[in-house]
């Protein structure tokens, strides 16, 4: 019987693998990478106003919009994957039941499109 510490060794390694990767790639772009900031690029940018203006000042909601859209329509497109992967094991069913998934996520964005809602105008 192997203990715990053999069995997450794979995981372990590949989260250490991961973490030097990723502060090899933040190093490289510090050293690289052209640093001349000046005032515009230093500035806050949120949602297409100043960030510290008047709390109650009036803003145009199409920035949240087109975000929640999009978190909507991700969400939804990563279901694909699991579904893909099993698709030889869920045979004809599970593939109509996706194609209505989709039918129905496509009628949805033709809504959101006929509606104005991705219109940045």
């Amino acid at each position: 019987m192997t203990s715990t510490i053999d069995a997450y060794l794979p995981v372990l390694i590949f989260g250490a693998l991961a973490v030097v990767i990723a502060g090899a790639m933040l190093g490289a772009s510090l050293v690289c990478g052209q640093q001349k900031p000046y005032a515009e690029k230093l500035t806050a940018y949120e949602c297409g106003f100043e960030a510290f203006d008047d709390a109650r000042r009036r803003f145009d909601v199409r920035f949240y919009l087109v975000s929640i859209l999009f978190i909507i329509f991700d969400l939804e497109v990563a279901f694909l994957f699991p579904w893909a992967i099993s698709l030889s094991r869920i045979g004809l069913l599970g593939f109509l039941s996706m194609m209505g998934f989709l039918g129905v996520l496509g009628i949805g964005f033709l809504y959101e499109w006929r509606k104005g809602a991705l219109d940045w105008d």
